[in-house]
This record gives structure tokens, C-alpha cells and sequence, in this order.
């Protein structure tokens, strides 16, 4: 592209054959044009960097990197992010789909609302087929004006793929990026909320693919979640499981630290993390059971129509 586009959307990719092509081309047919496709490669084993080589050869919106080694997939996160050269940035996932019009929808909220700094939409759930099984609930209170209670509801609530909104640049290159301690995204996404609040499209346009290979269940253990995150972390002697705990609690700390609040609003978001805190261990305990989120009662074909189809990846 000879033009800066007003967004960057970057997919962080390793080994992702299966989906990748179906996720590139339902991001390749948004109706918001104007952006570039980042893909960073983290040193696939697979055919991954022919599909990518193949694409950025169809549309000059893609810029395609290969990393020379396995750097880990926090590392791999935030390299997007410093090549991004929109005002707007996205993580898209090489797994997931997005209909036609969220690109869309998402940067017109943010055009509309100048105080949000994130938007994205609803999220459904789908199968390695396609198919949707589930449309989740979104039950944070991250639109709400008080940057405490935003806090407050990401410490608290369960539910959101947030982390994979549209991010107003300037408020993601002010917070702290994707570390490789355990549960990085969450003190991300709180940190951000920092800054202001979220918008959610009243939409299913979201679609979050649930399948073996995910690394939500192919990773069980802290130790192995973490090592994906950054292979360094596999070493137990240097980085023991209490050390990726408690440099989960100092994300939090960090991100209070960092956000343009005023002093009380900070010393009222400390108080919601040690309440937090507390509660965690009364759930060691067995005291204390936290709300789960729930499907909403609506069509399953009707959010289906939504998915984008599936196309074969010209030669």
C-alpha cells in the first residue's frame, strides 16, 4: 500500500493451516476496506508461509513476516503492534471468522463516541465446521463511565473477547503490552479499560472457533500456557509458578500505575483488586463461586446467517 490506512489488523499466526486461509479471507472481505493485514509468522513448521506468501501476492493490504525462530506467542502479539502503522489497531486470531460489516461497525462507534477507546461485538461461538453452538453473553460493565468499575467488572466478570477489539492506537501504545506470565490478556484488556470505556456492536459478528488444537485446551498447565507464551518460560528454576502468579496480580498493579486516573479513581481500583484478591482465596476455600456465563435465548440460525462463507484460496 502506498497510503498509511487508518487501521491495522494483525494476525499472530504458528502452525495454522487448518483455518488460516478461511479467517484471512473473511477479514479480506469486509466491507471497511481501509486497513492493512499484518500476519507474523512465528516460524511455522507447516504450509502456513506458503498461504500467507500466497495472499500477500493477491492484495497489496497484506504485509507478511516470518520470524526466523519461535519467539513465543506474547512476543509474536506485540511485534504486530510495532509494525502496525494505523490509529487503529486489531488482533485477529487465525482460527476465528468475522462477518462482513464488524470492521465496519467497530470504527464507526469509535468515530461516533469519541471517549471509547475499544470497540468490538458479541461473540458466538463455532465449530471446526463452521457452525454455531453457542451465543455468549457479554456481562461487563466496560461501557460504564467510571474507569474503577470498568476495573472492577474485568476483575470480577467472566465473558468478552475484548482483547480483540478495535483499539484506538494511541491508548494501546500507552498501556503495557501482552506479557508471558499467566492470564496476560486480562491484565491487558483491564489496562486499556483504564483509559476509557468499550463499546459493544449489538451484534453476533464475533465468531470465536472452539476446537482441539486451541490453546485453551491444548495447554492444561500454567507452566505449558506460559511456555507457549514465550519458550523461556518452560524453564522452572528461573520462572517458578508462583512467579507467573504473582507477575499476574503486578499486570494489575501495573496498569493502575500506568492509567491516566486521578488519585482517588486509582486508590478506589486498588481496593477492587484486593477485594479481588480476597475472594480468589476464599474460591481456594471453597466459599465462594463465582457467576458463569450463560447462551442468550436467541436464533442459532439467525446468528448463523452471519458467517461468512467459506471461499477456496485462489493459486
Amino acid at each position: 500500500m502506498s497510503r498509511t490506512p487508518r487501521l491495522s489488523v494483525g494476525i499472530p499466526v504458528y502452525n495454522g493451516h487448518n483455518y488460516l486461509a478461511d479467517s484471512i479471507e473473511s477479514l479480506l472481505g469486509q466491507s471497511y476496506e481501509d486497513f492493512e493485514l499484518i500476519i507474523s509468522d512465528n516460524a511455522s513448521t507447516d504450509d502456513t508461509a506458503d498461504i500467507c506468501r500466497r495472499y500477500e501476492k493477491q492484495d497489496s493490504r497484506i504485509r507478511y513476516f516470518r520470524q526466523e525462530r519461535n519467539i513465543g506467542g506474547a512476543p509474536n502479539h506485540n511485534f504486530l503492534v510495532e509494525q502496525a502503522r494505523g490509529e487503529l489497531f486489531k488482533w485477529a486470531s487465525d482460527d476465528d471468522l468475522y462477518a462482513r460489516d464488524l470492521l465496519k461497525l467497530c470504527v464507526e462507534a469509535l468515530d461516533e463516541f469519541p471517549d471509547v477507546v475499544l470497540a468490538h461485538s458479541w461473540t458466538a461461538v463455532i465449530d471446526a465446521s463452521d457452525t454455531v453452538t453457542q451465543a455468549v453473553r457479554y456481562g461487563l460493565d466496560t461501557a460504564s463511565p467510571s474507569a474503577p468499575e470498568r476495573f472492577r467488572s474485568l476483575l470480577y466478570e467472566v465473558g468478552g473477547d475484548d482483547d480483540g477489539g478495535v483499539i484506538r492506537m494511541e491508548v494501546l501504545r500507552r498501556a503495557t503490552l501482552l506479557g508471558s506470565y499467566h492470564h496476560s490478556d486480562r491484565t491487558l484488556t483491564a489496562g486499556i479499560a483504564l483509559f476509557g470505556p468499550f463499546y459493544q456492536v449489538p451484534d453476533w459478528l464475533y465468531f470465536r472457533r472452539d476446537h482441539a488444537e486451541r490453546a485453551e485446551r491444548a495447554f492444561k498447565s500454567v507452566r505449558n500456557w506460559c511456555a507457549n507464551l514465550d519458550p523461556r518460560r518452560s524453564d522452572a528454576l528461573r520462572n517458578p509458578a508462583i512467579r507467573l502468579y504473582a507477575e499476574y496480580i503486578w499486570g494489575y498493579v501495573n496498569a493502575i500505575q500506568e492509567a491516566p486516573l486521578t488519585p482517588a479513581e486509582k486508590r478506589a481500583c486498588y481496593r477492587h483488586l484486593a477485594g479481588w484478591l480476597a475472594s480468589r482465596a476464599n474460591i481456594k476455600r471453597g466459599r465462594y463461586v463465582p457467576e458463569q456465563p450463560s447462551a442468550d435465548d436467541v436464533s442459532i440460525p439467525a446468528i448463523s446467517a452471519n458467517v461468512p462463507g467459506r471461499k477456496k484460496m485462489v493459486p
